[in-house]
């Protein structure tokens, strides 16, 4: 079960999410930032910092300039968020990459590739 407090940062963890995936999409001008999905956020207790995970796309040079520029923008990104937020104390912010979605296209790729092959094998059968 959870308590309020842990209800609490798991709503701002939401917001934060929310808010940031608006101001990658309509506020940040960093041309490094290409397409970029924020997938979660994790919030410290006090509310100083929060660890943020991206899933950047592209190949490896443009996710590379993506999370180098969002590590940049943090600064801007934080002080955008306090003001959304309204919370007394703006989260340092700390873009973590993350691989998820990019793990999941591949695998996804794969299985359809070997249904591919089963169908073909299962034609030249018969």
């Amino acid at each position: 079960m959870t308590d309020g407090k842990n209800q609490r940062l798991e709503r701002i963890e939401h917001e934060i999410v929310r808010e940031l995936s608006e101001l990658l999409h309509k506020e940040l001008k960093d041309p490094r930032v290409g397409f970029v999905t924020i997938t979660g956020a994790k919030i410290s207790p006090d509310l100083t910092s929060a660890r943020v995970f991206a899933s950047p796309m592209g190949d490896a040079r443009a996710t590379s300039q993506t999370m180098r520029g969002l590590s940049s923008a943090a600064g801007f990104l934080s002080i955008e968020l306090g003001k959304r937020l309204g919370l007394r104390r703006t989260p340092t912010l700390r873009f973590e990459r993350d691989d998820s979605i990019a793990r999941g296209v591949r695998l996804t790729t794969i299985i359809d590739e070997v249904q591919r092959a089963d169908e073909a094998r299962s034609r030249d059968d018969r």
